[in-house]
């Protein structure tokens, strides 16, 4: 999903840095002390935390538009198109379910959903979106998608209940899921990548087409920063009112939380392109875009290595559990300590994603 001409610096190094903070958040030291902001909200509301999946949908979509821009114009064959759309689409589905099922590979309890599987769907229905439709159409939809969602939300009554409801495990996303979605659930009773709330993290890789087209514009390279600095003002401001109404949530994957998310990562893309790409300050760039020459192999790795540095016990505690009590006993704060092992973390799983980007290996799912 790298784009292929016409490269932006400060995309690959958000799709970096993005995938940094995945793992920075994944990770902690030690689950129980974990700064609040570094946590997922417990349900509605926003931390950084919530910012780190839809702002990856976001580059997903930005660079879907990078990536197929020329052979949509030049007239390419889309059944060749569908087709490595689709093989890439379960390829990072099937790594998921890799990652879901390990260490013990227990069939009999696997759960179908998680990161992964949802950037595969947002991955398939934008693609085929942006090969079919032009920027206004997408905008419609997703639009549509999200207005849809929300009066489902708040008019239909959770079947069971009799009233509407937006409350963990208790509203029609949960029900829905009851129903149809096999397989264990992350929450016992409910899951954050559920099968309705697939639908508007789709926008959310439709919000990072628009902001793509945007920079494929004959606007001046200054009218893109500040088109898309509005845009991102505006559609965060919108989201918050929405969110008076329509809580911001991530586990539910709200039109507030899509409008709100987008918002931000628009304002983020646009003040880097505007330092790195119109300005040329590109010090600082660097890891961000080793780590996103190899994004989502990064994110498998980080899956892996933790099997070692969280899972191994040497002696009575994992390694983690070591250095945090260390750190603790040092007098570092407990929260900190955290932190500071979490970043440690990150910091391991550069050393092959440098060694991958010196030798020019990308590997692409």
């Amino acid at each position: 999903m790298l784009p292929q001409n016409n490269r932006l610096i400060s995309l690959d190094a958000l799709r970096g840095f993005t995938i940094a903070a995945m793992l920075m958040v994944n990770f902690p030291g030690s689950e129980e002390h974990v700064f609040f902001t570094l946590r997922h909200t417990k349900w509605s509301g926003l931390s950084f935390t919530d910012l780190v999946a839809p702002f990856f949908l976001f580059v997903v979509g930005v660079s879907i538009v990078f990536a197929y821009s020329k052979r949509k114009q030049d007239g390419s064959p889309k059944g060749e198109l569908y087709k490595k759309i689709v093989i890439r689409s379960l390829k990072i589905f099937m790594v998921g379910m890799f990652l879901n099922l390990m260490p013990t590979f227990d069939f009999s309890d696997i759960r179908w959903t998680g990161t992964l599987h949802r950037i595969a769907f947002v991955f398939l229905g934008c693609a085929i979106l942006f090969l079919n439709t032009n920027w206004k159409q997408q905008a419609w939809i997703g639009s549509i998608i999200l207005v849809v969602y929300w009066l489902a939300l708040t008019l239909i009554p959770t079947p069971g209940v009799g009233q509407v409801m937006l409350e963990p495990g208790v509203n029609l996303v949960a029900w829905f899921d009851s129903k149809f979605l096999p397989g264990k659930m992350w929450q016992g009773t409910w899951d954050p990548e559920s099968i309705l709330s697939t639908f508007p993290s789709i926008v959310s890789g439709i919000t990072g087409m628009l902001a793509g087209r945007l920079l494929q514009s004959n606007f001046t390279p200054n009218e893109k920063v500040n088109y898309l600095m509005t845009a991102g003002v505006f559609s965060a401001a919108l989201g918050y009112f929405w969110g008076l109404g329509f809580p911001v949530n991530e586990n539910l994957w709200t039109s507030s939380f899509v409008l709100v998310t987008s918002g931000f990562a628009a304002l983020l893309l646009g003040a880097l392109y505007f330092m790195v790409d119109i300005l040329g300050k590109t010090k600082g760039t660097q890891p961000g875009i080793i780590f996103g020459a190899n994004a989502i192999a990064v994110y498998v790795l980080g899956d892996v290595l933790a099997l070692v540095f969280y899972g191994a016990k040497f002696g009575e505690n994992s390694l983690n559990q070591h250095v945090v009590n260390g750190l603790i006993n040092a007098g570092v704060a407990p929260n900190l300590a955290s932190l500071l092992y979490a970043l440690f973390f990150v910091s391991v799983n550069f050393i092959p994603a440098y060694w991958l980007y010196r030798k020019k290996i990308f590997i692409k799912l």
